[in-house]
């Protein structure tokens, strides 16, 4: 089964795809490598956020996703 990754907002168009999957478990520097370089980069700022199974991370680079878990990229809420 293994963990599907979701690229939100801008997220999506620099990765040029929907989401992934990858292999169980899966860590923040699995997470970096699987997403690609640019994506790194933008999940390494700190207002970018990264949700597990339905919660968002007070700290994403304790990430630890289980088979079946869906790890949703959060890009910065932007409003008025």
């Amino acid at each position: 089964m293994g963990v599907r990754i979701v690229f939100l907002g801008p997220l999506r168009d620099l990765a040029a795809k929907d989401e992934s999957e990858v292999p169980a478990p899966l860590d923040w520097a699995g997470l970096l490598e699987a997403v690609g370089p640019e994506v790194a980069a933008q999940l390494r700022e700190e207002r970018v956020n990264v949700a597990c199974a339905g919660k968002v991370l007070a700290d994403k680079t304790a990430l630890n996703a289980q088979d079946g878990d869906e790890v949703a990229l959060l890009p910065p809420v932007s409003g008025g």
